[in-house]
């Protein structure tokens, strides 16, 4: 076993050879997933890159024996942005098939965990389906994780820290968002373009059409930002701050901390066949195999 394969939590980093040996010792593969997008007059396009970004890496420098960090997919699903200059979109089944060739990959060398870390709300559907079809396509284990959703782990975290309102509050380029971006690249935000931004459809006081980062009403319409953002802000940043933005940091690196550690060693789920008489045919799509059924 190679010092780097324990030391070293970048993946391109690493020879084929240590990367056997990080085979060998078992450990995870973490997919930050971004995107290149508006956030609004006071955050660059990079939000999305730096905050997932961020977290793999602060997960990745306190325990490289466990996970290797992937470089960031940085082109993801942002048609419905398009109306704000800056945004790059990545067709959805191009990013789709992207990320899932990237875990396939991973599976054929030998990782058989893989963690998709998200940082852009419009992925997560195609994330979804990504780690579904990973899962059922290849004999590795693969999930998805918004970076937000770590902070509601621990129940008391998120209530104690968030001041904005709810919902909308925290959306996009929003206090969360805005403090962790903060924390994390300071000298990149502009201070004084900070301003508040209504979700216009979340003033119709609807119990069916509102929404959060957190959670969405039960028929919310996901259309053109622009119909229902006028600066392309969905929340409060005007109550960021760097403070909030550590706490948010070192909180996400201890919950994606404490889940890979579980992650990694619990037991792959094994398919049963469930069929009275066997089937007549092959199911129609590549899949991952009954146990102790080779690859055909």
């Amino acid at each position: 076993m190679s010092k780097r394969a324990l030391t070293e939590y970048r993946y391109e980093k690493l020879t084929w050879p240590e990367i056997e040996d990080a085979v060998d010792a078992h450990q995870v593969c973490i997919v930050p997933c971004g995107a290149v997008e508006q956030h609004g007059p006071h955050l660059p396009l990079d939000v999305d890159l730096v905050c997932p970004g961020g977290i793999a890496r602060g997960v990745g420098e306190q325990m490289p024996d466990k996970v290797k960090v992937l470089p960031i997919v940085a082109y993801g699903y942002t048609g419905h942005v398009m109306d704000f200059p800056g945004t790059i979109n990545n067709d959805f089944e191009h990013f789709q098939h992207h990320v899932l060739d990237i875990a396939k990959s991973l599976a054929y060398h030998g990782f058989k965990k893989i963690i998709l870390l998200n940082g852009h709300g419009s992925n997560m559907p195609n994330l979804d389906l990504v780690a579904r079809r990973a899962n059922l396509e290849t004999d590795a284990e693969c999930v998805n994780i918004g970076w937000w959703h770590l902070l509601t782990v621990d129940k008391e975290f998120f209530p104690r820290w968030r001041q904005s309102k709810f919902p909308g509050g925290c959306a996009h380029a929003c206090e969360l968002e805005t403090s962790l971006y903060m924390y994390l690249d300071g000298d990149n935000v502009r201070m004084d373009k900070i301003k508040n931004g209504d979700i216009s459809y979340n003033n119709e006081d609807s119990p069916f059409m509102w929404v959060d980062l957190f959670a969405a009403g039960p028929a919310t319409v996901i259309s053109w930002t622009s119909s229902y953002s006028e600066t392309g802000v969905l929340g409060e940043p005007e109550l960021a701050t760097p403070e909030k933005g550590r706490e948010v940091y070192e909180e996400s690196v201890k919950q994606l901390g404490r889940f890979l550690t579980w992650f990694k060693d619990r037991p792959i789920d094994q398919r049963r066949d469930r069929h009275r008489k066997p089937p007549t045919m092959p199911i129609p799509w590549n899949q991952r195999p009954l146990k102790d059924q080779p690859f055909t």
